[in-house]
């Protein structure tokens, strides 16, 4: 076990978490989505691992892993207030095909929302604020007891994905990219095996999927990731930037 094996050489004092992380990235080299989801969710992380998914375009693929190794796994889902109703409706249609028993919905807190963004017109204006009181604070609340997360992110989603590892560290927490060297046509071939639908916006050319006021379609040769934040120069929106620095300083980006 990746525990023990920490034992063995001194874990850093700021953040044990980092050497966790190291042990399992090099452990996990080679292995299997399937397998190494059994593994952190049934042994490794056992009752203290989350799933965080936005039930968006190819988000199936890992839901299914997941439901397959344990349908009781915690799964957050993060409504913004700003969410596509069809994102909702696909949810619960997923939630119910593969028996999910667990799914815990973070929502922004209603009095935070009135006193800066009591238009709901903060999206225009600093779409960063926006994503940190509705995004990054509600995750942030919603993983407070577990000591690691696990993320669908992939290489090939570009921009700061481009050079996403296997396991990482994220504040005192691990965070697992079990998908992390997945290719596109691997997920489709995944998603066709098990006969698994993608997000109805897909076919529409919605190729990432997110905040309704903030998603836009991509263009063939473009990132997947290229119709988030349109003209903005913005590609995340910050729960993958480090949600210890939202825990310690309330920035959130």
């Amino acid at each position: 076990m990746a525990l023990l094996e920490a034992f063995a050489r001194p874990l850093d004092p700021v953040n044990p978490a980092l050497v966790h992380a190291d042990l399992l990235a090099h452990r996990f080299t080679n292995w299997r989505a399937s397998d190494l989801l059994d593994e952190v969710i049934n042994h490794e992380f056992e009752g203290r691992i989350a799933l965080v998914s936005s039930f968006g375009a190819e988000s199936v693929a890992l839901l299914h892993l997941v439901a397959s190794v344990n349908k009781a796994t915690p799964v957050i889902f993060i409504d913004t207030g700003k969410i596509f109703g069809s994102t909702h409706r696909y949810r619960e249609e997923i939630v119910a095909r593969l028996g999910l028993t667990d799914v815990r919905i973070a929502r922004p807190d209603p009095a935070v929302l009135t006193t800066q963004d009591l238009d709901a017109g903060l999206w225009l204006r600093d779409p960063d604020k926006c994503c940190a009181i509705r995004k990054v604070a509600p995750l942030s609340r919603a993983l407070s007891g577990f000591d690691a997360w696990i993320s669908g992110r992939k290489r090939y989603q570009g921009g700061l994905r481009a050079a996403l590892p296997l396991v990482e560290a994220d504040g005192d927490r691990v965070k697992i990219n079990p998908l992390a060297e997945w290719t596109k046509q691997e997920v489709a071939a995944y998603l066709g095996l098990h006969n698994l639908p993608e997000h109805p916006l897909v076919a529409d050319g919605f190729r990432s999927i997110g905040c309704m006021p903030c998603t836009d379609r991509a263009a063939e040769g473009e990132d997947e990731r290229s119709g988030r934040w349109r003209n903005r120069g913005k590609t995340e929106c910050g729960i993958h930037l480090g949600l210890a620095s939202f825990e310690t300083d309330g920035s959130g980006i």
